[in-house]
């Protein structure tokens, strides 16, 4: 078996893979064996050419005139992605998103376990979400370390944001994924991801604006 070369692997194209993982897990629970390039292309919203591009990373995968088999390329995007191992994650805020995130039963299917769940208000300390029984903000770290935990979620106001990564860091979580509204500073080492909502709705409605404008209409 060829072996992909992972330290090469762009990060667009990681993302990209991710999104193929979850149409291939759509396929195969719909009884799907098989799946050309323009089909998986379609599903997963990008051009054919640029699929093949990307499972190119993987070594070789399809069939020319058969196209890929839906089990074993799941399975080797899987892999590459290390969505085989079990990644344990705290998740740190429980308003609405938060609460929406750690109820969410997709993410164990896609190997990420919440270990831990915690808010500072006291009113929310106690109470049981997905599972888990939300605690209080003191006893973070010990979790953190306590069950090797490799990726933080921050759900918080974005004041306190930065400080909640300053913590995760320092309890050794070295993979965020930030919520809240504010970009963090970390250390040297440690990866986060920002996922601003409010920007992509920004993004989403100049997008609708641009389809408004007739052809050949350009702004004074």
């Amino acid at each position: 078996m060829i072996q992909p070369r992972l330290r090469t692997i762009p990060e667009a194209t990681v993302a990209r893979l991710a999104v193929y993982l979850r149409v291939l897990a759509g396929f195969a629970d719909g009884g799907r064996t098989t799946v050309s390039s323009g089909e998986l292309a379609s599903a997963a919203g990008v051009n054919p050419a640029g699929l093949r591009k990307d499972l190119s990373h993987l070594g070789s995968c399809g069939v020319r005139g058969v196209g890929y088999d839906v089990r074993a390329l799941r399975e080797r995007i899987a892999r590459v992605l290390g969505a085989e191992q079990s990644r344990a994650c705290v998740l740190v805020g429980l308003g609405n998103l938060g609460t929406a995130l750690a109820d969410y039963a997709g993410f164990g299917s896609r190997g990420f376990r919440f270990t831990g769940l915690f808010d500072a208000a006291p009113d929310r300390v106690g109470e049981r979400i997905g599972g888990l029984t939300v605690q209080p903000m003191t006893e973070l770290e010990a979790t953190v370390t306590g069950t090797g935990v490799s990726i933080g979620v921050i759900a918080t106001p974005a004041e306190v944001a930065q400080q909640i990564c300053e913590r995760l860091t320092a309890a050794g979580v070295r993979s965020i994924l930030n919520f809240a509204p504010v970009t963090l500073t970390a250390p040297a080492g440690v990866d986060v991801r920002q996922v601003d909502l409010s920007v992509e709705l920004q993004v989403l409605a100049f997008l609708g604006q641009q389809r408004a404008v007739p052809a050949g209409e350009v702004s004074a």
